[in-house]
């Protein structure tokens, strides 16, 4: 098998998703590479690296009928599939404070300014509807030192938000 697909489904979170689009896929002659599923706000997204040796059409219609039957709405685009060229994070960035607009914005445009690569970036909201926490938790590759995030990130602390960067200690062998 030699093509790449980038399968991504969003629906409302329920039990069986997972296990009824592998297996449609499985049953199908599709193979899983790298995947990311996660809950968000009560509804349920999945983006798959699958390889296929068909068309986008086929694959799409391989998961038709799981789709529609889950409520999910389901999009595939062919990639090219770049297997085992991770970049492993050497730094990890957390941010708290009142939830407002524009937080994520400001947050990624400065690490991005400060030469930071973001593999991975989590948020939520925690608190409550009178007074809610938004807390963000970035990963990634510091190409000019962790001390260049710190200054980029002084703007976010005098605004409020506490912002904490540690270096993350990775052992490969």
């Amino acid at each position: 098998m030699n093509g790449w697909f980038m399968v991504t489904l969003v629906g409302q979170d329920r039990p069986g998703i997972v296990a009824k689009v592998a297996s449609a896929l499985f049953e199908g002659g599709a193979n899983l590479g790298e995947a990311s599923m996660m809950r968000l706000g009560g509804n349920f997204t999945i983006m798959l690296m699958v390889q296929f040796d068909g068309s986008v059409k086929q694959l799409q219609s391989l998961l038709d009928n799981e789709a529609e039957s889950l409520g999910l709405r389901l999009h595939v685009d062919r990639i090219e599939g770049g297997l085992h060229r991770h970049h492993v994070p050497d730094v990890r960035v957390t941010v708290y404070g009142a939830d407002r607009a524009g937080i994520v914005a400001q947050v990624t445009s400065a690490l991005a300014e400060a030469g930071l690569d973001i593999t991975d970036l989590q948020s939520d909201v925690g608190g409550n509807e009178v007074e809610p926490l938004y807390v963000m938790t970035i990963e990634g590759c510091a190409r000019e030192g962790v001390e260049a995030l710190r200054s980029a990130l002084e703007i976010v602390r005098r605004e409020g938000m506490d912002v904490d960067i540690e270096p993350i200690e990775t052992l490969i062998g």
